[in-house]
Parts: C-alpha cells; sequence; structure tokens
C-alpha cells in the first residue's frame, strides 16, 4: 500500500513538471513564430529598398543636367575674356534699306567735303605725263616721298621722249628712295616708250587706252581721268578701299567691285571730289591700326564708330600732319564732334 501511495505520488510529480513544462514548449513555436514575422518584416522591407533605390536612381540620371548649367558659365567667362569691339568689327544697322544706305554715305561725303574743301592729289605735278608718272611712283611708297624724288626726275627728262631714251642705271638711281626702284624704272620708261610711239607722245584720255600703258591699271588710270582731263573716276586704293568697307557702304574686296558698288550709290560728277575725300580722312584720321574716332567729324553716321580711340584728347594726338599741315583742311577740335555728354554730336545739317 505504501509503495501504491509512493508511485501516485510520484505520478502527481510528473504530470506537475509536465504541466509547468507545458508553456516552455509552447513558447518555442512562438519563438519561431516570432522569428519567421521578422524573416517576413525583413523580406517585405527589401523590397521597399529596392523601390526607393530605383526612385533614388533617375535622381542620378539626373546629374548629367546639371552639366549645361555650367557650360554657359564657362562660356560667359570666356566672352568676357574676349578683347571688345577692337577686334570684331562692328556690323551695319540692321534694317537699313538701301535709300538709307545712299543718304548716309552721301551725308558722310558732306561732311568730309566741310573738313576737306580743297582735298586734291598730293602729288605735285605739271600736266598729265608728270602726273601719270609720280602716281606709277607713288606705289608701296608716300606721296611726299614722291614729291621730293620728281623734281630731278623732270628736270632731267622733261618729256616721253626723253624718259624713252633714258638709261636704266641713272633713273634707277634717281629713283632708289622710293623703293621697287627698279621695277618702277621699267615702268615708267616703258609707258614713256609707250606714249611716244603709240600716242604721239601725248598721255590719253581714255580709260581703255591709259590701262594699256606698263604700270598703269585702273586706280592710276582715274587719278589721271579726274585729276588732269576732268572726268570723273573713282581712286580705289589703299585707304578708300579701308574706309569704305568701314562704313558699310560695301562688302567687295576686290577693287574693281568696290569701285562700281561705290559709284553707285554717288551721282558720276561727285567720282573724284569723292576720292579725294574719303583719302585724305583715311591717311589723317581714320587710320587702319588705330583710328582717332574721338576727332572724327563723322562719327555719328559710322558703323565702325569706337574701333578706335574714342577719348577726344587722346584722339587728338593720333591725328597725323605732314610737315607745315596740309592746305586746304579745315579740321575742327576733337570736342567740336561730341555733345555735352561726350557722346558723338550728330553732323552739321543732319536731318
Amino acid at each position: 500500500m505504501k509503495k501504491t501511495a509512493a508511485s501516485k505520488k510520484s505520478a502527481a510529480a510528473d504530470r506537475a513538471s509536465t504541466t509547468e513544462e507545458a508553456p516552455a514548449t509552447e513558447k518555442a513555436p512562438a519563438a519561431k513564430k516570432s522569428a519567421a514575422a521578422k524573416k517576413a518584416a525583413t523580406a517585405k522591407k527589401a523590397p521597399a529598398k529596392k523601390a526607393s533605390a530605383k526612385k533614388a536612381a533617375p535622381l542620378k540620371r539626373q546629374a548629367p543636367a546639371k552639366k549645361p548649367a555650367v557650360v554657359p558659365k564657362k562660356a560667359t567667362a570666356a566672352v568676357k575674356g574676349v578683347a571688345p569691339a577692337k577686334t570684331v568689327a562692328p556690323k551695319p544697322p540692321r534694317g537699313e534699306s538701301r535709300t538709307a544706305l545712299v543718304r548716309r554715305a552721301r551725308r558722310i561725303n558732306r561732311e568730309l567735303a566741310e573738313v576737306y574743301p580743297y582735298a586734291h592729289p598730293e602729288l605735285d605735278f605739271e600736266n598729265p605725263f608728270q602726273l601719270v608718272v609720280a602716281t606709277v611712283l607713288s606705289a608701296q611708297t608716300t606721296d611726299l616721298r614722291v614729291n621730293q624724288t620728281t623734281p630731278a626726275l623732270f628736270a632731267k627728262y622733261p618729256t616721253p621722249e626723253d624718259l624713252a631714251a633714258a638709261v636704266p642705271e641713272e633713273v634707277e638711281e634717281i629713283l632708289r628712295p622710293t623703293g621697287f626702284f627698279r621695277a618702277k624704272t621699267k615702268s615708267i620708261i616703258g609707258l614713256s616708250k609707250a606714249l611716244t610711239e603709240d600716242f604721239g607722245g601725248e598721255v590719253p584720255g581714255r580709260l581703255e587706252d591709259l590701262v594699256k600703258l606698263p604700270g598703269v591699271g585702273r586706280k592710276t588710270a582715274f587719278v589721271v581721268l579726274g585729276n588732269a582731263f576732268g572726268r570723273p573716276g573713282i581712286t580705289v586704293d589703299t585707304h578708300f578701299q579701308r574706309l569704305v568697307r568701314r562704313w558699310r557702304w560695301t562688302e567687295e574686296t576686290d577693287p574693281d567691285k568696290i569701285e562700281a558698288a561705290v559709284g553707285a550709290l554717288f551721282p558720276k560728277s561727285d567720282w573724284t571730289d569723292l576720292s579725294h575725300h574719303v583719302i585724305w580722312h583715311g591717311r589723317r584720321i581714320c587710320h587702319a591700326r588705330k583710328p582717332a574716332c574721338g576727332a572724327c567729324p563723322v562719327a555719328p553716321l559710322c558703323p565702325a564708330y569706337g574701333e578706335g580711340e574714342t577719348d577726344p584728347e587722346k584722339a587728338k594726338k593720333l591725328l597725323k600732319y605732314e610737315k607745315g599741315g596740309f592746305p586746304g583742311q579745315r579740321l575742327k577740335p576733337p570736342q567740336a564732334y561730341l555733345d555735352a555728354g561726350g557722346k558723338p554730336a550728330p553732323p552739321l545739317g543732319a536731318g
């Protein structure tokens, strides 16, 4: 009986222990469930991260869009570093019609006529023969140098016949100061022979005859026709070419085309004086490298104003005067061409 009671107690103890351990056994599945839940949550979050990564990807793709914002800054800096209007010639006024161009060109000529009322060829001559020879000699040198050389030449060879029979070496020695003296000697002896043999020792008064003479082109021919025979012509020398392009009268570069384009803007009767006005202005004020814009009487009409010195006092120092001045010039002080604000004033008689 005692054993039975003991066995009952041990059985009861076993049951109690079984009953107490049951919750621990039940907790294990719960832990497994919680771990599974965490994994599931992690699995759910993983796609979310991928999705967020996918959303972030466009931001990386948009990064190149920032580069255009940087490029203009660099471009602007480069533009700032470029020299101002001196390196780039200004364009003519937009929308300038043919009529407006003709009016502007003729106003420029009128202004220059007031500044240089007695403009004339700056080569000394007494007859057509001396003029054609002096013009040929003026290539690649100054008129002043030619005027210093021709008195001795014409004293020794006063007529075409005399020069045609001259000894080349003797003529070369006289012409040496003018430069290219051998080529010039050949030209003036050749044209003297042509005048003697083909034209009776007289300089012809027709363009087609003049251009046949050695060393004589259209420019020289028009100088002779306009100033020895009173026949209108346009002299397209280096000064003339530079100024008419700077004033945007034409964009042509060939002398013959420049002559035709400019001639169409003016009456034929103005051609000779126009040539003198433009050439005088190019030699004295509108220089090739440093035009004296601040002392220019046609500044208000010039599309290229600002290429040169605009300060009146500094521009005044750029004016070129030959020894003894240049007769017939009525050059006003630089301030006369500026208004109270220091800007170019309207030209006289401007409408």
